[in-house]
């Protein structure tokens, strides 16, 4: 909601660093179009440009703004807003385009801008507010060996079933959903895409089909339940495999499916399967272990298995986004992405064929929007499931994300692949029947 456009405020001269951070303010948000609102620590308030303000940003102390932004290590408007340097009332989704116009002030100002920016945010103290970072970060390792994967992905996935339940849909599906049209509900285009994973890998009754990184279980329960597949899902996370379990059961579909517990390089299976997936899995493999991810894949299945492999990738020739270090710090350690260049080649080297690809980046923004929009709705009970700073971590980074989605520096794509049977795909002539 927007804010009223407040009464113009000088700030006080009994506080020197008042009238400094406006001054650096001013800096930082020239040619910027949108309407900017600060609440200084004193209470009084400046606004860049006229208008309704889509949120106030609130700096809670004399040096907040050099928290945001000194060192420039990446992490330290993230930081920041975790560990209550400042805060976002309001739209924080406006906040974010904020962020893009400092990402290209930054790459377009000529080094003395720079050098007097800098200046004049070392004329701020060094105050922060107090913080334990021990209990909100995990180091990044960048080892993907079976011990620090095993440790990552419990980071990421263990933190509380609970807390995720808040925000995501019913169905507790972690991944880019499959929107058709942005009014839609979240339920709604979450079904679909399990729905679509299974029309694309054309499970039928009988067909054994494995998916790893199986997440709390709804697309293995729904290709069980809707299709008659008999289900593997995969697990690192052992929250997810304790409330898989009990989705099977309520599902009444135990007879179908099953859950193994381990690392997929453990997982043994020799063309036993009609068709594979991994949804929100391979930003966790590493790119050392792509190849190896992708021998496994095509090992388990039998020919003329399918395989759909949906992933974020990076848009090919580009460089790690600035705000990576945040995410790899705080919510994914060990994450990994990269381009679809790398997983294309590993494929085919595996022996794939690739039959099919679709881009769906644009669902993504709308997936985060509704996520981020359910976490606040759920503040109060998020807190005291884990904590203001692990509500922030991920208020902050699913809102941020959605600019690389906006601008196609990151892409989610489903890539549907084919281990030939004989030079045969064993596979329809079109699409047709996945839209049916």
């Amino acid at each position: 909601m927007a804010t009223a456009t407040p009464p113009a405020a000088t700030p006080s001269a009994s506080d020197p660093h008042a009238a400094r951070s406006v001054r650096l303010l001013e800096a930082l948000c020239e040619g910027y179009p949108g309407v900017v609102r600060v609440r200084l620590w004193t209470g009084e308030v400046w606004q860049h440009n006229d208008g309704p303000a889509p949120y106030t940003l609130a700096l809670k102390h004399p040096g907040a703004l050099r928290a945001m932004f000194w060192p420039f290590d990446n992490m330290g408007v993230g930081e920041s807003y975790i560990f209550d340097d400042y805060d976002i009332e309001g739209d924080i989704f406006a906040f974010t385009m904020l962020l893009k116009h400092l990402v290209k002030l930054r790459q377009t100002r000529s080094l003395g801008s720079k050098l007097r920016l800098l200046w004049a945010l070392m004329k701020l103290p060094k105050t922060r507010n107090p913080r334990d970072v021990s209990k909100a970060g995990r180091p990044v390792e960048g080892d993907h060996s079976l011990r620090n994967d095993r440790d990552a992905i419990s980071f990421a996935y263990d933190l509380s079933n609970d807390f995720y339940k808040l925000w995501l849909d019913e169905r507790m599906l972690y991944t880019c959903s499959y929107f058709w049209d942005p009014n839609e509900s979240l339920e709604t285009s979450q079904l679909r895409k399990i729905d679509f994973i299974c029309r694309k890998l054309r499970l039928k009754p009988g067909d054994r089909y494995v998916d790893f990184g199986c997440g709390w279980g709804a697309l293995a329960i729904h290709a069980a339940k809707n299709y008659g597949a008999k289900v593997t899902g995969v697990t690192l996370a052992g929250q997810q495999a304790k409330w898989c379990e009990q989705a099977i059961d309520a599902a009444g579909v135990r007879d179908r499916v099953n859950i193994v517990y381990c690392d997929y390089r453990d997982f043994a299976a020799a063309g036993e399967f009609d068709a594979a997936s991994s949804v929100g899995m391979g930003e966790h493999i590493g790119g050392r272990n792509l190849q190896l991810f992708f021998d496994k894949i095509y090992e388990c299945l039998r020919p003329g298995g399918v395989y759909l492999h949906h992933g974020i990738h990076l848009r090919p020739h580009t460089p790690f986004p600035i705000w990576t270090a945040f995410a790899r710090k705080y919510v994914f350690p060990n994450g990994e992405l990269h381009s679809i260049l790398p997983l294309q080649e590993c494929a085919t080297r595996a022996g794939f064929e690739v039959r099919d690809l679709e881009n769906i980046r644009e669902s993504y923004v709308l997936t985060l929007e509704n996520w981020v929009k359910r976490l606040e709705e759920n503040h109060d009970a998020a807190v005291k499931l884990v904590g203001e700073v692990s509500y922030r971590i991920f208020r902050i980074y699913m809102a941020g994300a959605t600019l690389g989605f906006k601008a196609g520096v990151y892409s989610l794509n489903q890539i549907l692949l084919s281990k030939p049977n004989d030079g045969s795909a064993d596979l329809p002539l079109t699409r047709a029947d996945w839209y049916k």
